[in-house]
C-alpha cells in the first residue's frame, strides 16, 4: 500500500436498513448531511478543513464506537475521529465520521497514582481532576487540547523534561480496531501493539479510553519573560546558552511572534515583535529565581510574570489562544542549533515575513530522551530542540470540499516555512507528528513528511502492524501519521 492509497474512493450509497438498525443500536446520535447538529458535529477546534462525511456517529460509549466501525466495515467507507482537542483528522469526505466528545470521563484513583479517561477527554479535565490529590498529569500547554491524540503522538508537555513524552506514562489503551473488536491492549497482553501505539497509533484503530499514571506535582514556578526592541537578539542567544545549563527539572520554550497592529490587542503588544520565553520549573521558588538570573540580565523585560502557582494554573505559562482558528505548521526536531541559524529563523518568519509565521523553540532532553520500561515508538528521543512554525490561514469554505482552505495562500505560507526550516538543516533529525499542524498528506514529499517521524525501522514496524491489524485501511486519522503506519514495502 503506497500514500495514494490514502486518496479517499467515492462513498457507496448507504444501505437505508443498516443506516437504521445503526441509528438503534448506538445511544449517541447518527446524523446525516442537512440534520440538525451535523455541521457542529463535523467542526473542530481547526478551520482550515471541513469533514463533509456521508454520516456521523456522536458517540457516548465504546460500544457506540463498536457499532459504528461495524457498520463502516460492511458500507465499505473510510473511517475518521473527530475528538475535542486542537487537532483534525485526516478530512473525510463521504465516509464515516466518529465524533467522541460526549465520552467524557474522567477517573482518578490517587492512591494507585493514576488516572482513566474516555475518548473525548480534554488535558484541563485531568488537571481539575488531580489537583485536589497533590497529582498532576504530563499535558499539554492548553487545557482545550485532546488527551487521546496528544498521547498517541508523544505528548511534549509542560513538566516534559521532567518526567517525558506523556505516552511515557500509559498504562493500558482500549482500541477498537478495523474487525470491529474492542480490546484492552497492555504491555503484557500485547506488547507490540502496546508500544506502537504510544508514539506511532494514528490509523491503528479508535482508541475509547485510556489509563495513565499521575506525577506528584502540585505546584510549579513558572511564567513568562518578555523581550522586545534592542533586547530580543540578545535574548535568542542567552536562551540558548542557558538552555545548556539548567536542571531536567526546568521545562521551557521560546515563542517569536509579530503581532499585528490591531485594535483588540494590549498596547504591550501590538504591532510589536517579541520573544516570549516559557518556563516551569518543578523546584523551589528560590531556586526557580537564581536559575532565571541569567535570562533576566538580558535587559528590560517588556513583562515579566514569574511565579509560584498552583500546577492548576499551569495555562497561563504559555496562554494559548481558545478560540478555534484555520492555521498550517511545520516541525523539525533538532540535534542542536546555534544563535546564528536562530536569528536566521527570526530573520525570515519575523516583521519583514511575507506571512504571519509564529516560531516556537521547545528545550528537550532530559527525561524524554530515555523513556520508561516500557517506552513506546516516540520517534528521535535524542533530540535536544523541536522548533515549531505556525501560520493562520483562512477558514475552509462550508460549501467547499472535504479539506480545502478558502486560503489561496497555502502554498506560500509553506514555501516560508520550508525556507526556514532549511536555516536550520544541519542539525535536523526529522519531524514530530503531534507539531504537523495541516494538511501534510496532500503535499508533494508527502511520503518524505511520513517517514521522518520515525527512523526507518520504526516506521517499517510501523506499516507492518498496519497491513496486519487495518489491511484495507479503514482508519483514516493524521494525514502523515497514516502515510507512515500505511505505506507497506512492495
Amino acid at each position: 500500500m503506497e500514500i495514494n492509497d490514502l486518496v479517499q474512493p467515492s462513498a457507496p450509497a448507504l444501505d437505508p436498513a443498516a443506516l437504521a438498525a445503526l441509528t438503534d443500536r448506538v445511544r449517541g446520535p447518527v446524523l446525516l448531511p442537512g440534520d440538525d447538529g451535523y455541521d457542529a458535529e463535523r467542526s473542530g477546534f481547526q478551520l482550515a478543513r471541513r469533514h463533509r462525511p456521508a454520516v456521523i456517529v456522536g458517540a457516548r460509549c465504546a460500544e457506540d464506537v463498536v457499532a459504528a466501525v461495524r457498520f463502516a466495515r460492511a458500507q465499505g467507507l473510510p473511517v475518521a475521529v473527530q475528538a475535542t482537542g486542537h487537532g483534525l483528522s485526516a478530512a473525510t469526505d463521504g465516509g464515516l465520521l466518529i465524533s467522541t466528545r460526549r465520552m467524557a470521563g474522567v477517573r482518578v484513583d490517587a492512591a494507585a497514582g493514576t488516572a482513566r479517561v474516555e475518548a473525548g477527554v480534554v488535558w484541563g479535565q485531568v488537571v481539575e481532576a488531580a489537583a485536589p490529590h497533590g497529582l498532576a498529569p504530563l499535558n499539554g500547554s492548553s487545557p482545550g487540547v485532546g488527551v487521546i491524540s496528544y498521547t498517541l503522538g508523544g505528548g511534549v508537555g509542560v513538566l516534559a523534561r521532567t518526567y517525558g513524552f506523556a505516552a511515557d506514562r500509559v498504562r493500558s489503551v482500549d482500541l477498537v480496531t478495523a474487525d470491529a473488536r474492542l480490546r484492552h491492549i497492555t504491555a503484557a497482553t500485547d506488547p507490540e501493539l502496546f508500544r506502537a501505539l504510544l508514539g506511532g497509533g494514528h490509523g491503528l484503530g479508535v482508541v475509547t479510553a485510556m489509563e495513565f499514571g499521575l506525577v506528584p506535582v502540585a505546584r510549579l514556578y513558572g511564567g513568562q519573560l518578555v523581550f522586545g526592541g534592542a533586547q530580543l537578539d540578545e535574548a535568542l542567544a542567552a536562551y540558548l546558552r542557558w538552555t545548556e545549563t539548567v536542571p531536567d527539572e526546568l521545562t521551557s520554550s521560546l515563542a517569536l511572534i509579530a503581532y499585528p497592529d490591531l485594535p483588540q490587542l494590549p498596547g504591550s503588544l501590538r504591532g510589536r515583535y517579541l520573544a516570549h520565553i516559557r518556563i516551569a520549573y518543578t523546584g523551589s521558588a528560590a531556586e526557580g529565581e537564581r536559575l532565571v538570573a541569567p535570562l533576566r540580565a538580558v535587559g528590560p523585560r517588556v513583562s515579566d510574570d514569574l511565579r509560584e502557582m498552583p500546577y492548576a494554573e499551569s495555562h497561563t505559562i504559555h496562554r494559548d489562544p481558545a478560540d478555534p482558528h484555520a492555521y498550517d505548521g511545520d516541525n523539525a526536531l533538532l540535534s542542536g542549533l546555534d544563535a546564528a541559524a536562530l536569528r536566521r529563523v527570526a530573520a525570515l518568519t519575523g516583521p519583514a515575513a511575507p506571512d504571519m509565521c509564529v516560531v516556537q523553540l521547545n528545550h528537550l532532553g532530559g527525561a524524554m530522551a530515555t523513556g520508561g520500561a516500557a517506552a513506546g515508538t516516540v520517534g528521535h528521543r535524542e533530540a535536544r530542540y523541536a522548533l515549531r512554525l505556525l501560520s493562520p490561514l483562512a477558514a475552509a469554505a462550508d460549501d467547499g470540499p472535504a479539506g480545502d482552505t478558502a486560503d489561496a495562500g497555502l502554498e506560500a505560507v509553506r514555501a516560508l516555512h520550508a525556507e526556514a526550516l532549511a536555516a536550520v538543516e544541519p542539525w535536523r533529525l526529522g519531524r514530530s507528528v503531534n507539531f504537523l499542524l495541516g494538511r501534510h498528506g496532500d503535499r508533494p514529499d508527502a511520503e518524505e513528511v511520513a517517514r521522518s517521524v520515525h527512523d526507518a525501522g520504526a516506521h517499517r514496524r510501523l506499516a507492518g502492524l498496519k497491513a496486519r491489524h487495518d489491511p484495507a485501511n479503514l482508519f483514516r486519522f493524521h494525514p502523515a501519521a497514516a502515510a507512515a503506519t500505511a505505506a507497506v514495502p512492495a
